[in-house]
C-alpha cells in the first residue's frame, strides 16, 4: 500500500527536477503542451501492459502515468495555480458527488443503473459550466476517433437522437457504403471520398454501440487477428523458402483462407 511518504517523495523529486538552478534541463524546459503527448503515450502503455497481463510492467507503467500527473501539478504550482493536493481533492469530491448510493442516502444501484445515474450527474454538471451548453459539448477532441464517436453518439442518444431498433442502423451502413461507392466514381475528389468513408466508419461505430460492443476494443481485436493471420502466412511460406513478396495475390488469398480454417475449433 502506498503511504503518504511515498507520494510526498515523488512530489519532492518533481520539484527537484524542475528547480530553476539545480534541476534537469529537459524537465525545466517542459510545458503543458510538450508533456501532453507523453501522457497519451503512457496511458497506452498502461493499456498494453493490461492486455498482455504483465503485472510487473503494469506497476511500472502506472508509475509513469502517475508521474505525468505530478508533472502537471508542479508546473501549475510554479505558476501560482493548483497543486497535487488540489487535484486529489477535486477528484475526491467528484467521486463522492457521483456516487450518492455509496456516500449518501441514495439506495444501492445495479451497475447498469449506476451508469445511467453517472451520465445524468455529468449532464447536470455540464449545465452549470459557462463554456458548455450543447449536448455534445465537452467531448474531448484529443480522444481516439472511435472512442470520440461512441461518446458523441451516446450524448446524442441521451436527448433522443437515436434509433430504437437495430434495423435502421444496418440500413444506414448500407446507405453509406453506396455513397462511398458513388464517391469512388470520381477519384479526383479525394476530399469527398474521405468524407464518405468517415461517414461509413461513424455508422459502423453506431452499430457497435447498439450491440453493446466497444468499437475501439473491437478494432483492436481485429488488428490483432489480422496480424496473427498474416504472421502465420509468413511462417508457412518460410518453411518453403519463399517470402510474401514472391507470391501472387491469388495465392496469398488461398493461404489466408487456409490460415482462417486452422483457427476454427
Amino acid at each position: 500500500m502506498t503511504e503518504p511518504h511515498s507520494l510526498n517523495r515523488l512530489i519532492q523529486i518533481m520539484e527537484d527536477l524542475r528547480n530553476p538552478k539545480t534541476g534537469c534541463p529537459w524537465d525545466r524546459e517542459q510545458t503543458f503542451e510538450t508533456i501532453a503527448p507523453y501522457t497519451i503515450e503512457e496511458a497506452y502503455e498502461v493499456a498494453d501492459a493490461i492486455k498482455n497481463n504483465d503485472q510487473a510492467s503494469l506497476k511500472a507503467e502506472l508509475g509513469d502515468l502517475l508521474f505525468q500527473v505530478v508533472f502537471y501539478a508542479q508546473m501549475s504550482k510554479e505558476n501560482g495555480g493548483y497543486d497535487f493536493n488540489d487535484i486529489a481533492d477535486t477528484i475526491s469530491e467528484k467521486m463522492i458527488r457521483r456516487h450518492p448510493h455509496v456516500f449518501g442516502p441514495t439506495e444501492h444501484r445495479t451497475a447498469e443503473s449506476q451508469t445511467v445515474a453517472w451520465e445524468d450527474q455529468k449532464a447536470r454538471e455540464r449545465l452549470n459550466q459557462d463554456d458548455t451548453t450543447g449536448a455534445l459539448d465537452g467531448v474531448a477532441l484529443a480522444l481516439p476517433a472511435l472512442i470520440r464517436a461512441q461518446k458523441l453518439q451516446k450524448r446524442a442518444a441521451r436527448v433522443g437522437f437515436d434509433w430504437t431498433e437495430i434495423g435502421p442502423v444496418i440500413d444506414k451502413i448500407k446507405e453509406e457504403i453506396d455513397e462511398v461507392t458513388d464517391a469512388l466514381t470520381h477519384p479526383e475528389d479525394q476530399n469527398h471520398i474521405a468524407e464518405e468513408i468517415g461517414d461509413l466508419l461513424f455508422a459502423c461505430v453506431n452499430l457497435a454501440r447498439h450491440t453493446k460492443v466497444d468499437a475501439e476494443q473491437a478494432l483492436m481485436a481485429g488488428n490483432d487477428k489480422f496480424q496473427r493471420r498474416f504472421h502465420s502466412i509468413e511462417q508457412d511460406l518460410e518453411t518453403t523458402g519463399r517470402r510474401i513478396e514472391d507470391c501472387t495475390l491469388a495465392e496469398l488469398e488461398e493461404r489466408w483462407v487456409l490460415v482462417k480454417s486452422r483457427e476454427k475449433p
